[in-house]
């Protein structure tokens, strides 16, 4: 069988935004990083929430082999993937006013905390408003989303803002609008999008920064390891005992 021309092309898109954002976003991964370590050196949490797709990037911190145990996942009932029915739900829930209010004041989320907030668009009234209230709590917010759709798209949130003007830090994951890296003859609309790649990426490489941060400061970072390697399950339980108080994925 021959090998597919549009596959490679997928692979030179997405190693090619790669590229950009570790060139072009590396101030911004090490200020984030840098505030991750601040938090875990105070005794703050760590945090990170997306909506539909965006939400796989802040599930692949929590809970992770070779991640910072302190990273939880803020989840928000119905948005966090398509296991809801109907699928759409999720997005229509995106634009709800006043969900993340409620979400943030029933969470453990507070001042001194960290909250990564992943949304491509950043338009809608959800990832807006979550930044609004975290900032308004005392919370570092980061923002990991593309710049390029508050150019080019117009804000659902009320306020006509975007995810971006409500973040301490910002990640420009550089994705174009639309994201969808492929055309063809044939095939009416653009498809291969790049952004969970992408996105991932730019989320391991802030735990790297912040992990770097912390041992130039001499603190073990609160790392876990593989339960498939031998004493992984010890390791780990002695990382969440210790931080027991500022991990909510066992509570």
């Amino acid at each position: 069988m021959s090998e597919s021309k549009l596959a490679g092309l997928f692979f030179d898109a997405a190693i090619g935004l790669l590229q950009r954002v570790r060139d072009e976003e590396s101030a911004n991964i090490a200020a984030a990083g840098t505030a991750m370590a601040d938090a875990v050196a105070d005794g703050g949490r760590l945090f990170a929430f997306g909506a539909g797709h965006s939400s796989l990037a802040a599930q692949d911190v929590v809970y992770r082999a070779g991640g910072l145990a302190l990273m939880n996942l803020l989840a928000v009932p119905g948005v966090v993937g398509v296991d809801v029915m109907p699928a759409t739900l999720g997005s229509a829930l995106e634009r709800v006013d006043g969900l993340a209010g409620a979400v943030l004041d029933s969470s453990p989320a507070a001042a001194g905390d960290v909250l990564v907030i992943i949304s491509l668009s950043g338009r809608n009234a959800l990832p807006v408003e979550m930044a609004m209230n975290a900032r308004a709590l005392g919370l570092t917010v980061i923002g990991v989303t593309s710049v390029a759709y508050a150019h080019e798209t117009r804000s659902r949130h009320t306020s006509g803002t975007f995810l971006k003007d409500h973040c301490d830090i910002v990640l420009d994951s550089k994705i174009a609008v639309g994201d969808a890296e492929l055309t063809h003859d044939g095939i009416e609309a653009p498809f291969a999008p790049a952004s969970t790649v992408v996105t991932s990426a730019l989320m391991q490489a802030t735990m790297a920064a912040a992990a770097e941060r912390l041992a130039e400061r001499g603190i073990e970072p609160p790392l876990l390891r593989s339960g498939n390697v031998d004493g992984g399950h010890e390791w780990n339980g002695r990382v969440m005992t210790e931080y027991r108080d500022r991990i909510f994925f066992r509570h």
